[in-house]
């Protein structure tokens, strides 16, 4: 390894590579599926009037060059096809300039859909997609080897991600600090996979142990990715696993699989490989990734600021084009799991004796005898959006009664977004919306009853609705 091309990385750059644009083609198809309803011309949020409050220096996007609902379906389908063509390898077939271009456009794409998706799009991995989808524009083909520089920035990127998120762990709930946060985080996490009945009931003093090693592993090991080899590969393994462990327990977007694709960056593969000797960075190359590692240098400073405040934010960007941010995950866990669930009637007047229907979210909990099913690294924005409505009905007033109005009028873009309708020919006359609070069921409910979840009315949170 010279001082700038580390020959010993192309395979772990070729498979980092390869995982980003799995991701990236996930984003996109995300995006261009779920838009109409969400941001689009009659969405509950809709772009044009978002792009006529906000000035162009907060939200730099294609979209300030024009605006419809097909020109947006067609960037995210072309960003869904540029991410298949680098998954493919298709950067491998063009000369250095080439290839940067062809990861950069992805990137431009995604920024332009993620600084007009308002509220839906506020998530942390869409700033982390896009920070390391910045950084893969520098880290070449085959032409070159690839740069320490920029290896370096993705091993500073992980520190920041895993460091940063048991930081906001360490210092919020004290939970975290008596090794307790995971008897409830199973059952309260924002969107359940399959197996997270079974981790919940997994027995406590796993539990704590479980805590103590995720302490370990964010607050200790991420100081190891600047050790030399085989120190650092160790490191990065031990996190690719902890994001797997995580995968298996919940389903939290591309997050935990955008962080093990940018912990491959930080291992040595070359005793899986013959040794192959590329030729040298052009000097054009070479000043490029030099600028670049400055710039980020320069932007680290807010968000290593952040870091050691004791008043330390969570997924936040600094800069419009998301190119340094901030990062971290449940400062705080819930207790208690409470869903809202939305229902329909046909009656005209609603009575007490009303037939009322719920609607079922696809990731969401509803029916209780459904079992949670497995999306990420999908993402589904509504079912996401719907549980912190449940935390807190305020934060949820700039959509919500846009949703209702749309099931009121049986509006096909927004009950695509749904697994089940139970107004398949014409809509309801009244809407209403009720709290509940689910809880696990334990072993021998679950025996007896068939049901993942028990749930108990708590409240009213929208009384029956009709149009006007």
């Amino acid at each position: 390894m010279n001082w700038f091309g580390a020959t010993d990385y192309w395979l772990s750059r070729l498979v980092f590579q390869r995982g980003l644009a799995a991701v990236y083609l996930a984003a996109f198809v995300g995006a261009a599926l779920q838009f109409r309803a969400l941001i689009g011309e009659r969405g509950m949020l809709p772009v044009p009037r978002f792009l006529a409050r906000v000035p162009w220096r907060r939200a730099p996007t294609l979209f300030r060059l024009h605006y419809s609902d097909r020109f947006f379906a067609g960037c995210a389908w072309a960003g869904a096809v540029l991410a298949a063509a680098l998954l493919a390898g298709a950067d491998g077939l063009l000369p250095l300039w080439g290839a940067m271009l062809l990861w950069l456009a992805p990137w431009v794409l995604y920024l332009s859909i993620v600084n007009v998706g308002q509220l839906w799009y506020g998530f942390g991995w869409e700033s982390l997609l896009l920070e390391v989808g910045f950084l893969a524009v520098f880290l070449g083909n085959d032409e070159v080897a690839p740069p320490v520089l920029v290896l370096f920035l993705l091993r500073w990127l992980l520190f920041r991600v895993e460091f940063g998120a048991g930081l906001i762990k360490l210092r919020g709930d004290a939970c975290w600090r008596n090794l307790t946060c995971l008897y409830f985080h199973h059952e309260t996490q924002p969107m359940p996979g399959p197996l997270s009945w079974f981790f919940h009931r997994l027995p406590r003093p796993l539990h704590r142990v479980e805590a103590a090693a995720n302490h370990v592993t964010q607050l200790a090991v991420p100081f190891l990715l600047f050790t030399p080899q085989p120190v650092a590969t160790a490191a990065a393994t031990l996190m690719i696993v902890t994001q797997l462990w995580l995968i298996l327990s919940g389903n939290f977007a591309w997050l935990n699989w955008l962080t093990v694709v940018i912990a491959v960056a930080a291992l040595d593969l070359s005793p899986l490989h013959a040794r192959r000797d590329l030729p040298a960075a052009p000097l054009w190359y070479e000043i490029v990734v030099l600028a670049v590692t400055v710039l980020v240098a320069v932007l680290s400073r807010r968000p290593t600021r952040n870091l050691l405040s004791r008043r330390q934010s969570m997924n936040r960007s600094y800069d419009s084009l998301h190119l340094v941010n901030t990062y971290g995950a449940f400062g705080t866990v819930g207790r208690v799991r409470q869903e809202i669930v939305i229902e329909g009637t046909a009656d005209t007047t609603p009575r007490p004796e009303s037939d009322w229907l719920a609607y079922e979210f696809k990731g969401k909990p509803g029916d209780p005898r459904r079992l949670p099913r497995q999306f990420a690294p999908y993402h589904l924005r509504l079912d996401w959006m719907m549980w912190f409505a449940a935390l807190s009905p305020a934060y949820a007033r700039p959509w919500f009664d846009g949703l209702v109005e749309r099931l009121l009028e049986g509006d096909r873009d927004t009950l695509r977004l749904l697994r089940h309708c139970p107004f398949p020919d014409a809509p309801p006359a009244h809407i209403r919306a009720r709290v509940y609070r689910y809880r696990y069921t334990t072993w021998s409910e679950l025996r007896a009853t068939g049901a993942w979840w028990e749930r108990t009315y708590v409240r009213e949170l929208l009384a029956p609705t009709r149009l006007r």
